[in-house]
């Protein structure tokens, strides 16, 4: 089984996305990451373009790697400059990283008129540069930029350019779609056309404006590249690059190929989610392999086929990639939705039960509920329909008040000689009524409830209806459940399900929470967002102290 390297430039070409932005110690991380799953190669950045760069190549030397080498990313040299004389040259030796990956121009519109040079010279920029960072002992990878697009327009030029920087000694020749916008088709000839005019081995680097950077990657290995580069999640510049995820997923599972370390693979949903983390970016629910919905099964004819036989609506085990199956409960669910889903119960058997509960199901989603996305609270609803529900206290009463105030404090300014002729109209009336406004805004929530046989009537203020009511349960309970304490909100989203209505439309609020070992969500509907917020907040709590009885025996 041969081996394809995979070369990670997600701290550069990644942090070239809208909304991207890693700190040094970001940086650091993810290399971290990267090398522990088994990544061949991480490209640190371009030590020239910033001091944050330029920082990363004097700490990452302190990593303790174990596997991935590390490239620093640069340019050719200036037209009309020697390599010994150029800035960006010398930032590149001095970053001391093992290896370093050039990029040099490959289409002739860029030579001719973009640099304004001939071809004599753009060839020797290339040499130039490849020979000088040999010369001082680093390994040289040539990213030839733009070489789909130039081979289209003038192959003889663009091939040219990386016969070039094998006779100057690099390594490895990477052939770039940067525009992201060739076909497979496209691919599959220029690589084909590459390797028979190379003996070096030859590598892939294409972005995502096609959609195609995944299928393009895979066919340039088809047809002899031995080095896929790429990002983590595919974060790039416009649509992105590739994504090495889906990237290494095909490779090794699909293809059959030698990637990332022993063990690896198992940990590719966990540093798909880590670099989302890292990046402060949402997870796309429907990423292949690694996506919280890739498994997901929501149609009953699904399910059923899924409990019998996994391979039938799955493509490879979720597992093999460190993903999960997940079955949703919804509307459109059968019964065979919620026997994977009562399963713990051990009630599976109980065909009225799992009719009840279905019918629930479908009553309330016809309400405007939504359990696929609460999970929470269908553990509770099906707690509730088997009769295994004891409320861990009683909701007597609870209020809610906004107060909201202006407050007009008036300035003004000493008095202005009105005779005098420098004074125009408009500068008058500013200096003689200046106004400025003060906005307050309070809110209160009052929370009764009955705990344990005791009665717990409190007030909270919080940052708006939501946040004083969860404050407000919280403290009622909180000598009951001290365990509580533990336990934050972390995201609250609203949805208008009839909007028709108008302002008197019914919402859905799904509340998200978590503890130190787990995440879940809950659910209310109502027309009155405070209500729907309410009722989420409370299966949330239930949840929790559900949750606690079942991990400790007690409600800790």
């Amino acid at each position: 089984m041969s081996r394809i390297q995979i070369y990670d430039t997600t701290l550069r070409d990644g942090s070239q996305g809208e909304g991207v932005n890693f700190s040094l110690q970001d940086k650091l991380a993810i290399t971290q990451k990267l090398d522990e799953v088994g990544v061949d190669f991480v490209e640190g950045g371009y030590p020239l373009s910033n001091p944050k760069d330029a920082e990363y190549f004097l700490r990452v030397r302190d990593l303790p790697l174990k596997h991935a080498k590390i490239c620093a990313f640069g340019m050719t040299r200036r037209k009309g400059c020697s390599a010994e004389d150029d800035v960006g040259m010398c930032a590149l030796r001095d970053a001391r990283s093992p290896i370093v990956t050039l990029v040099g121009k490959t289409w002739d519109l860029h030579v001719f008129e973009v640099l304004h040079i001939d071809e004599a010279e753009n060839l020797a920029m290339i040499r130039d540069s490849v020979a000088f960072l040999k010369a001082e002992g680093r390994e040289v990878f040539y990213d030839a930029e733009h070489f789909f697009d130039g081979f289209r327009a003038n192959p003889e030029f663009a091939l040219k350019t990386v016969v070039a920087a094998q006779q100057a000694g690099a390594s490895t020749i990477i052939l770039c779609d940067t525009n992201g916008g060739r076909l497979p088709e496209d691919i599959a000839a220029a690589v084909e056309a590459v390797r028979r005019e190379l003996k070096v081995p030859v590598g892939i680097h294409v972005h995502n404006d096609g959609e195609l950077a995944v299928a393009n990657s895979l066919t340039a290995v088809d047809h002899g590249a031995i080095q896929v580069q790429g990002t983590i999640n595919g974060i790039g510049e416009r649509c992105g690059n590739a994504d090495l995820i889906s990237v290494i997923g095909n490779l090794a599972l699909k293809k059959g190929y030698d990637v990332l370390k022993p063990g690896g693979l198992i940990h590719l949903t966990e540093l798909s989610r880590y670099v989302y983390e890292i990046a402060n970016m949402n997870f796309r629910n429907g990423q292949a392999f690694v996506g919280t919905s890739a498994f997901a099964h929501k149609g009953g004819m699904h399910v059923h086929a899924v409990n019998r036989l996994a391979a039938s609506y799955e493509h490879i085990p979720p597992e093999s990639v460190g993903n999960q199956r997940r079955v949703l409960v919804s509307e459109l669910s059968g019964r065979s939705n919620i026997i994977a889903k009562t399963t713990k119960y051990q009630i599976n058997n109980d065909n009225a039960l799992m009719t009840r509960i279905l019918g629930r199901v479908q009553d309330l989603e016809n309400e405007g509920y939504q359990f696929e996305a609460a999970e929470a609270s269908f553990d509770l609803l099906v707690r509730k329909e088997a009769g295994a529900y004891s409320p861990k206290f009683d909701r007597l009463h609870y209020r809610v008040s906004v107060e909201w105030s202006e407050l007009l404090l008036d300035r003004t300014e000493p008095p202005v000689d009105a005779a005098a002729t420098d004074v125009s109209s408009t500068e008058r009336k500013i200096a003689c009524a200046l106004e400025h406004r003060l906005q307050l805004c309070n809110t209160e929530a009052t929370v009764k409830l009955r705990v344990n046989g005791n009665l717990e009537h409190v007030v909270a203020e919080g940052d708006g209806p939501v946040n004083a009511l969860d404050t407000a349960l919280r403290k009622a309970l909180s000598s009951a459940y001290p365990n509580l304490a533990e336990m934050q909100l972390v995201d609250y989203k609203v949805r208008v399900i009839n909007s028709a209505e108008g302002t008197a439309a019914r919402v859905r609020v799904v509340i998200e929470s978590r503890d130190h070992t787990d995440v879940w969500s809950t659910v209310g509907v109502s027309e009155n967002v405070i209500e729907a917020s309410w009722l989420a907040l409370v299966d949330s709590v239930e949840y929790k102290l559900y949750k606690d009885v079942e991990t400790y025996g007690v409600i800790v």
